[in-house]
C-alpha cells in the first residue's frame, strides 16, 4: 500500500512543505530514501526501525521504499523521523489514510520512540497551509503556537502520536500565552553607571534614534565597551513582529532554548575578533546564518574592530547597505535578513594611547598608519558617526551626581524613531538610517548656507560621496531629536563633527 505524509524541511531561514510517500512491497527486505537526502536524513532508516520495535510495532520485513517530494529540495536533518514512521505505519494499514490530512508531522525519533524537538520550529509553523495543524515535540509546541492561525499539538512518544492520530487518545492544543510580553523598563545594564564621557553617550543616543552605525575610538579602559553593552537598553523595544522575526532566525541556527519566549530584548552579538568569515556573515557546505543575521533588528558590536581579518571585515559591506545576506553554496542557496545596527571599537593604534595628554605612544608613525588602514575605508564610510572616547579623568569617576539613566535617553529616541515612521510610512522604511539617494534629496534638503558648509567640510576632510549621504541623514536623525521639521546649520556641523575621524587624521 502506498502511504503519503505531510512533513517539512528547512531551507536557510524558510521551511518547505515535504510529501513523504512510502511504498511497502514484495522483494528482498530493503529499506531505501530517496529525494536528495542528506546522510542524517538517510539515518533515519535505523532511527525509525529501532522506535518502531521498541514501541511494540511490527517492523516490516519487506521492501520499503521513502521518496521526499519535491525531489530537487535538499532534505537536512532529523525532523522527517515522525512522518516516515507513521507513514510506515499507514503503508502496512494500522492507521487510517485520513487520519494524517491536514496535518504536518515534525520530530526527531529517538531509539525508544520519544519525540524529541528540532529547530526552524517557528518557520515550520509560518510555511503551515491555514487549516494544517502541527504534530511535534512538546519543547516546541508552544513556540509554533505563537504563529497566528496554527494549531500545535504536543506529543510525546510514537504510541501517542498513532493513538492521538487514531482517535482514542485526546491532546490538547498547545497555547501561546506567556511567550510574548513587553519589554520589562529595568535594564540590568544603564547608562546611569557610566561617568563622564557626554559626548559619546550624545553620539550613541543619535544613533539609537536614527539607526545609525558607530566607531568608536579610543584609548583602552575609556568606556568604549561599557557603552556599547548599554546601548541595547535605549533602542525602543521590539514588536511582536520583530521579537518572532528574530526568534526565526535563532531557531533555524538552533540557539532557541526549547520552550523559550520570544525574546523581548533586542540581540546584541560581539563576536571575537578571530571569527572567520562563515562564522560573522554565514555560510558553510549547508548555509547557516552568521552573527550578522543573529543580531538582526540588532547590534553587533566589533571590539577591537583593527585586529579583524580583512577579508572578514569586508564582507559586512552588502549586508549594511542591503540588510540581507545571500549565500550561494554548490548544494543551494540561502537569503538571510541581517538589518543591524554596527557598532565598531579601536584603540587610536597599537599601543592604544595616541593623543593621550597623560601616556606616551610608543608607536612610530608607520605603524600607527598601518593600525588605522586595517579598518577598510569603504567600511569606515559605512559608519556614519565616528566618536573619539577619550580615558575618563579620576576625578570624575568619584563624581557623586546622577548621570542620566537609560529610560530617559529611550524616551527621547523613542520619540525622534516616532516621528521617522510618520515620515516615511509610505516609503516602506522605518528609520534615517535606511533612506535612498533618492529619498535623502527629498527629506534632507538644506538651504544656501548649510549647503555652503556641507560643501567646505567635504572639501576639508576629503571625504566620498557616500560620506555626503551619511551625514545628512545622521543630521535629519540630530533634528527629529531637535523636535525639528527642517534641518538647520547647528544639526548639519553636529553631524559633521562625527565624520571628523580619519585614518590618517591626527598623525
Amino acid at each position: 500500500m502506498l502511504a503519503k505524509v505531510t512533513s517539512a524541511a528547512l531551507v536557510g531561514l524558510d521551511a518547505h512543505l515535504i510529501d513523504v510517500e512510502v511504498d511497502i512491497g514484495g522483494g528482498l527486505p530493503q529499506f531505501s530514501v530517496v529525494g536528495l537526502p542528506d546522510a542524517t536524513v538517510r539515518e533515519s532508516r535505523d532511527r525509525v526501525r529501532a522506535a518502531l520495535k521498541n514501541t511494540g510495532f511490527t517492523f516490516p520485513v519487506k521492501k520499503i521504499t521513502v521518496n521526499l517530494a519535491p525531489a530537487d529540495v535538499k532534505k537536512e536533518g532529523a525532523g522527517l523521523d515522525l512522518a516516515i514512521a507513521v507513514g510506515i505505519l499507514i503503508a502496512e494499514e494500522l492507521l487510517p489514510a485520513e487520519s494524517v490530512r491536514d496535518r504536518v508531522l515534525i520530530g526527531e525519533l529517538s531509539l525508544d520512540g520519544r519525540v524529541r524537538p528540532v529547530p526552524g520550529t517557528l518557520s515550520i509553523a509560518v510555511a503551515c497551509p491555514r487549516g494544517h495543524t502541527l504534530l511535534l515535540a512538546p519543547e516546541c509546541a508552544k513556540e509554533a503556537a505563537t504563529v497566528n492561525g496554527v494549531q500545535a499539538f504536543p506529543v510525546r512518544t510514537l504510541p501517542e502520536a498513532v493513538e492521538f492520530l487514531g482517535g482514542t487518545r485526546p491532546i490538547d492544543a498547545a497555547t501561546a500565552e506567556g511567550v510574548w510580553a513587553p519589554a520589562s523598563e529595568a535594564e540590568d545594564e544603564d547608562f546611569a553607571d557610566v561617568h563622564g564621557q557626554p559626548h559619546a553617550k550624545r553620539a550613541l543616543e543619535i544613533a539609537a534614534a536614527g539607526g545609525h552605525n558607530v566607531l568608536m575610538v579610543g584609548p583602552p579602559g575609556s568606556g568604549k565597551t561599557m557603552l556599547a553593552r548599554r546601548l541595547p537598553g535605549i533602542l525602543p523595544p521590539m514588536t511582536q513582529e520583530e521579537a518572532l522575526e528574530t526568534a526565526r532566525l535563532h531557531s533555524v541556527a538552533g540557539l532557541l532554548a526549547p520552550g523559550a519566549l520570544l525574546p523581548t530584548k533586542r540581540p546584541f552579538r560581539a563576536p571575537h575578533h578571530s571569527v572567520s568569515d562563515a562564522g560573522l556573515i554565514g555560510g558553510g557546505a549547508v548555509p547557516r546564518p552568521g552573527e550578522v543575521s543573529l543580531a538582526h533588528h540588532g547590534i553587533l558590536f566589533l571590539d577591537e574592530a583593527a585586529e579583524f581579518k580583512r577579508h572578514v571585515l569586508d564582507g559586512l559591506r552588502q549586508p549594511l547597505e542591503d540588510g540581507t545576506v545571500l549565500l550561494t553554496r554548490a548544494n543551494g542557496s540561502a537569503k538571510y535578513p541581517a538589518r543591524v545596527m554596527l557598532v565598531a571599537a579601536m584603540n587610536p593604534c597599537p599601543c592604544g594611547f595616541h593623543g593621550d595628554p597623560k601616556r606616551d605612544c610608543v608607536c612610530s608613525l608607520n605603524q600607527i598608519r598601518r593600525y588605522r588602514t586595517r579598518l577598510p575605508g569603504p567600511l569606515l564610510d559605512r559608519l556614519d558617526l565616528h566618536i573619539d572616547v577619550p580615558a575618563v579623568p579620576v576625578r570624575e569617576l568619584g563624581n557623586a551626581v546622577c548621570e542620566e539613566p537609560s529610560a530617559t535617553i529611550r524616551a527621547r529616541v523613542a520619540a525622534a524613531r516616532g516621528r521617522q515612521l510618520d515620515r516615511y510610512k509610505r516609503d516602506g522604511i522605518f528609520n534615517n538610517a535606511q533612506l535612498k539617494p533618492r529619498q535623502v534629496k527629498k527629506y534632507c534638503a538644506l538651504d544656501a548656507p548649510s549647503r555652503a558648509l556641507l560643501e567646505h567640510a567635504m572639501t576639508k576632510l576629503g571625504l566620498s560621496a557616500r560620506a555626503y549621504g551619511r551625514i545628512l541623514r545622521v543630521a535629519r536623525t540630530i533634528a527629529d531629536l531637535a523636535v525639528s521639521e527642517s534641518i538647520a546649520a547647528p544639526h548639519l556641523a553636529e553631524a559633521i563633527q562625527y565624520r571628523a575621524f580619519d585614518r590618517r587624521a591626527d598623525i
